[in-house]
């Protein structure tokens, strides 16, 4: 399957893994914003630590902006692959195409590595 427009880089397995988790430990312990609305407010106002966006939402224009918006304000994004378990990881029962994480709560060591990995991957 073609990676969506806005999929700017490839994610591997245990980065996403970690992204999920990161969002998981945040929803728990600090903060997070979930829909692409939502996360574009919070992109545009500096916000956001990071944002994950999921690989299968339809139609991808729905995330089109996100990618930009984030370097422009210089925020860390991230892919995985399903909007059902980024749902799931934010706390939400019905899946979400993006989540903002505006307050990382426990999970600062973890999402710095994670920062660490994906600076590699956008080489």
């Amino acid at each position: 399957m073609a990676k969506p427009i806005y999929v700017r880089f490839e994610m591997p397995k245990e980065l996403q893994d970690k992204a999920y988790e990161v969002v998981e430990i945040a929803r728990d312990t600090g903060k997070v914003k979930k829909g692409s609305n939502e996360v574009t407010k919070l992109i545009e106002r500096g916000e956001a630590q990071l944002v994950v966006m999921a690989e299968d939402v339809q139609p991808p224009e729905i995330l089109a902006h996100l990618p930009l918006l984030c370097e422009e304000r210089n925020i860390l994004y991230a892919y995985v692959p399903s909007k059902a378990e980024l749902g799931n990881a934010s706390g939400l029962e019905k899946p979400t195409a993006a989540v903002a994480v505006v307050d990382i709560g426990k999970g600062k060591p973890l999402l710095e590595s994670l920062a660490e990995q994906v600076k590699k991957l956008k080489k």
